[in-house]
């Protein structure tokens, strides 16, 4: 929605409200808000397409004092700057990643810091990379003029809820947080956050990776493999998007986030509507994740009852994981997908999450995939990392000393859970595994936010992919296929605890890149295919990705990556959409309603101990 037309006259009109939303009087509301940041107030300020918080990012106090208003205890806080050349002065900028930061779509794009950048150490706290962006908006400029020319520029939202779009929603949910609101009165239609995407410094070819698709790109289409039938497919659980497909196109919504609060399923229902009313999509098919206990599960079951003629299909998490990332290079043949991520619900009725898979859209075979391990605590398992690394201590007899930061009775009773399986899941995680490590070496034990503890492990890493000394792969065979054994990772951790902790930490990455070579040409031999896709969260790793497709592409496979779609869950909503088309043609237009076709079979009951965990 655009009114590019301004004026002196009617408008647009730019106010300066107090936190209690009363009027603040004066003639430039502007230059009086810039005057706020600079003595360290935080404040509200209307973008695109919703409300950001702002504040000087160089003032300690300042930053902190956001961080405890908006219960953020960790991490990073998104930066605006004037332009690319004052983003240089606080982070490394590559060529390619200037024309990112310039481009039409201003995503946030992240950066490796410079040291000594003078920014607040609570802006991004145990962090190496920044995330930037440059102005979208008329506003936004003219604040930076005013104001300084960088400022946090975070979005505007209770924890966990939608950004505030409407005055009264921003003074309804902001009002606790900021000092004040910099607003006018242009009304936002759409709400949709801020994008966030990464070059990937390959030394392949530099590209382009999305950990968020929103303002700038939703929902420019993506063209779609094959000629689709009307379809609505919505998404998993986490970084929730929504996918509305028709003929040649793929419209990817902006993303919506978790539904696990009232907030985002209220925004979630509404993207729905609004694409399907945009692209005049009457949809055929609606396709959702096989959990039965997700939101956007429930929500594809009603959808269907509630609309005679639509038929319902469910897809395999790891499978629309790969189907998104062959729709992203416009494949549609039998591929090998690695897909690496936190948590999906598998045709077993475990967790999976190191998986190899064997097909195309029509269905897959579970090939290979990381040794199995125990999660004690379900859900505390995730926040605590510590608990994963005694599991696995415990599983391949180590000593449980290695975590001697740690309570040793508490640390004795979570192996014991682990031992006896009380309240501890069973998993494949490639994410899990990561957490588990960076526990090990004392990188990171809790973690305040998704992924941190990864992030932090791999950022003891040299930023030039430098390869490293792996430890040794072990292969073994089970009724799924191929299993990587974690044991002479583990063992090494545990036995090699004064080697510094970037030396054991890309000797870890360095292990999972031969063991993901060792398999993949493996299942080239057995089912003679050459294309391998990469997919899953754990693929934000840029070691991970870089040192894989390389090794990849020296032994002969070709090897494709995400560009437009997110690697992570933000894409799964793609791999669902052709998924389920994919289906319908197959079946001669008859599409096979609630039954997951060529996934093994209908999904069992997810365990009451694994609900928590695959909600997250």
């Amino acid at each position: 929605h655009a009114q590019p037309t301004a004026c002196w006259a009617c408008g647009p009109t730019v106010r300066l409200l107090a936190a209690d939303g009363s009027e603040r009087a004066c003639a430039d509301p502007v230059a009086v808000a810039a005057g706020l940041l600079r003595a360290g107030e935080v404040l509200a300020v209307k973008a695109l397409g919703g409300y950001q918080i702002m504040v000087d990012p160089h003032d300690a106090a300042a930053v902190a004092a956001l961080r405890a208003r908006k219960e953020r205890s960790a991490k990073p806080f998104a930066l605006l700057a004037r332009d690319a050349g004052v983003v240089a002065r606080y982070a490394e900028v590559t060529d390619p990643e200037r024309r990112l930061l310039e481009s039409p779509g201003r995503p946030i794009v992240l950066l490796r810091a410079r040291p000594g950048n003078r920014l607040s150490e609570e802006v991004a706290p145990g962090s190496s990379t920044l995330g930037f962006m440059l102005p979208a908006t008329p506003l936004q400029h003219l604040l930076l003029a005013a104001a300084t020319d960088v400022l946090i520029a975070t979005s505007g939202n209770a924890p966990d809820e939608p950004m505030a779009r409407t005055e009264a929603e921003a003074l309804r949910v902001l009002g606790g947080v900021v000092g004040g609101f910099l607003t006018h009165d242009r009304p936002i239609h759409v709400r949709v956050d801020d994008s966030i995407a990464r070059v990937v410094r390959s030394d392949l070819a530099p590209k382009l990776t999305f950990l968020r698709r929103a303002r700038g790109y939703a929902p420019d289409p993506i063209p779609a493999p094959f000629p689709m039938t009307p379809t609505l497919s919505v998404g998993a659980e986490l970084k929730d998007t929504v996918c509305v497909a028709s003929g040649t196109s793929l419209y990817l919504s902006q993303h919506i986030g978790d539904l696990k609060t009232a907030g985002n399923r209220e925004f979630f229902a509404e993207t729905v509507d609004h694409l399907c009313d945009l692209f005049d999509v009457t949809p055929c098919l609606v396709a959702s994740d096989l959990h039965p206990d997700f939101h956007s599960t429930h929500y594809a079951a009603r959808y269907a009852a509630d609309h005679p003629g639509v038929e319902r299909i469910l897809v395999q998490h790891h499978h629309a994981h790969m189907a998104a990332c062959m729709a992203d290079n416009g494949l549609d043949r039998r591929v090998i997908a690695v897909v690496f991520d936190g948590t999906g619900y598998g045709l077993d009725g475990t967790i999976w999450g190191g998986e190899f898979l064997v097909g195309d859209y029509d269905g897959f075979e579970r090939a290979a995939h990381l040794e199995r391990f125990r999660l004690p605590g379900g859900d505390q398992a995730v926040r605590h990392p510590w608990r994963v690394a005694a599991a696995l201590l415990q599983q391949h007899g180590l000593p449980l000393t290695v975590l001697d930061d740690q309570d040793p009775f508490e640390v004795e009773v979570v192996a014991k859970m682990a031992a006896r399986a009380v309240n501890s899941p069973v998993t494949s995680s490639m994410g899990r595994l990561f957490d588990a490590v960076s526990a090990l070496l004392g990188v990171r034990r809790s973690v305040s936010y998704e992924a941190q503890a990864a992030i932090e492990l791999e950022q003891l890493l040299d930023p030039g992919h430098k390869p490293h000394t792996p430890w040794p792969t072990r292969l073994s065979r089970d009724g799924d296929g191929i299993v990587i054994s974690h044991e002479p990772w583990i063992r090494a951790l545990a036995e090699s605890q004064d080697e510094p902790a970037a030396v054991s930490s890309g000797r870890f990455h360095e292990s999972v890149v031969q063991a993901v070579k060792e398999v993949c040409l493996l299942l080239r031999d057995t089912h003679g295919l050459d294309d391998v896709v990469l997919s899953g969260g754990v693929f934000l790793n840029q070691y991970l990705l870089v040192r894989v497709e390389r090794e990849l592409t020296d032994s002969g496979l070709r090897v494709h990556t995400h560009g437009r779609v997110p690697t992570n869950d933000g894409g799964i909503s793609v791999g669902q959409a052709v998924i389920a088309a994919a289906r319908k043609r197959s079946n001669n237009g008859q599409a096979s309603p609630g039954k997951p076709r060529a996934d093994g079979g209908t999904a069992q009951t997810v365990r009451a101990d694994h609900r928590a965990v695959l909600r997250r």
